[in-house]
């Protein structure tokens, strides 16, 4: 991977090809992100950088943060993430990447947290399925049979009820399809995880280098 940003999700529309087909795409604001840290093998021991997105007022920062953005001169974000970068000796500390270094037909994959869905039954949880809905059946939409009698417990990994939702997720090997610079706007095709307003990691697809 040699190439990575954070973007904000704005929402879903839809644009059309060139055959008249209706593309459903999501639209996302791309940074700008400005290079917060470089980290090396011979310091860190790995290569990466560490990017930073949407301003932030420094009188919200404790004062570790304010002396880590100081001392890269870079103004306070009020996000940070790390990428892990095949090329990271090429970036420099205070360097701002922009949309622009994706392009269309580019492939990504996207990293965010999905929607929560509270707690769930095991049908909408796992994908279960139902069971007979004829009036002598009593039973409908329950979890099943929880296994054998003797050893008195439920075994770890039984699909059960619960809370759904609220994990992180990674939608692989979407397509950018248009890139906006002057607005760092960005529409990859299909749906990314996460609610309007999400920040999303995007980084280059390992499924397509």
């Amino acid at each position: 991977m040699k190439k990575g940003l954070l973007a904000k999700k704005i929402g879903m529309t839809q644009i059309f090809d060139e055959h008249g087909n209706a593309v459903p795409v999501t639209v996302l604001q791309a940074g700008p992100c400005p290079v917060v840290q470089k980290k090396t093998v011979a310091t860190d021991g790995y290569d990466a950088i560490q990017l930073g997105f949407m301003p932030q007022k420094e009188q919200r920062l404790n004062r570790p943060e304010r002396g880590h953005f100081k001392r890269a001169n870079v103004a306070p974000t009020r996000y940070l993430a790390e990428f892990r970068l095949a090329n990271a000796g090429e970036y420099e500390v205070g360097q701002e990447l922009r949309v622009d270094i994706f392009q269309p037909g580019d492939r990504v994959d996207v990293t965010g947290i999905s929607k929560g869905k509270g707690f769930a039954g095991s049908i909408k949880r796992h994908g279960q399925r139902r069971g007979p809905m004829s009036h002598g059946s009593h039973y409908h939409r329950g979890p099943g049979s929880l296994g054998s009698i003797d050893p008195a417990r439920v075994f770890k990994g039984r699909p059960l009820p619960g809370r759904m939702g609220g994990e992180r997720v990674t939608v692989q090997n979407l397509e950018v399809l248009a890139v906006d610079t002057e607005r760092n706007l960005m529409l990859v095709k299909g749906s990314t995880p996460g609610i309007r307003g999400a920040v999303l990691r995007i980084r280059e697809s390992v499924k397509n280098r």
